[in-house]
């Protein structure tokens, strides 16, 4: 051995004992602390799980802390913070990608809608690959070319004689109207 103490079975299964009676004891007090952190009932119970499992982890330290329940609260908390911090996250990036995106017409006109797809599927796929990110995806000639590995000079040839193509194929308005106005 390298000088660590093995725990024995009947220690192992004396901490168990242990640890699911403090389960049942405090499962439904951590549970109603996260609903109350949170503000979020359905995922409550999930927090207060996922603190056990971590408690379980560190039992050993757990048991020998002066109040067990106390620490495991701040488990709780711990973790209702983080769940907090992540929605609050999740909720900016959901803005800005929702500032970012224009006015979206209440009734698309679905049948042009469909003529453009047709009319894309006509062209080449450089072509098309590069109206669709200059112009549906809003990218920059420079983001288009590194996304496709090309340079920006055949971007932009691309783009234009895929836009005059489009132009042909459905109309100046409609083509502008359903994919960009840029050029």
């Amino acid at each position: 051995m390298n000088g660590t103490v093995q725990p024995t079975v009947a220690g192992r299964a004396d901490a168990a004992a242990e640890f699911h009676a403090f389960f049942e004891r405090h499962h439904a007090e951590l549970a109603r602390l996260a609903r109350l952190l949170t503000g979020e009932a359905e995922g409550a119970d999930d927090l207060a799980a996922d603190a056990l499992v971590a408690l379980w982890r560190r039992w050993d330290r757990v048991r020998a802390a002066d109040h067990p329940a106390a620490y495991a609260r701040g488990v709780v908390a711990n973790l209702a913070r983080s769940h907090i911090r992540s929605a609050i996250r999740e909720r900016r990036r959901i803005t800005l990608f929702w500032a970012q995106c224009s006015d979206h017409a209440e009734a698309p006109d679905v049948p042009a809608v469909v003529d453009v797809q047709q009319a894309l599927r006509t062209l080449p796929f450089r072509k098309r690959a590069c109206v669709v990110l200059r112009h549906a995806f809003d990218l920059s000639e420079r983001e288009t070319a590194l996304a496709l590995g090309i340079s920006v000079g055949t971007v932009k040839s691309q783009t234009s004689k895929g836009m005059a193509q489009l132009e042909r194929l459905l109309g100046p308005r409609t083509t502008t109207e359903l994919i960009g106005g840029r050029t």
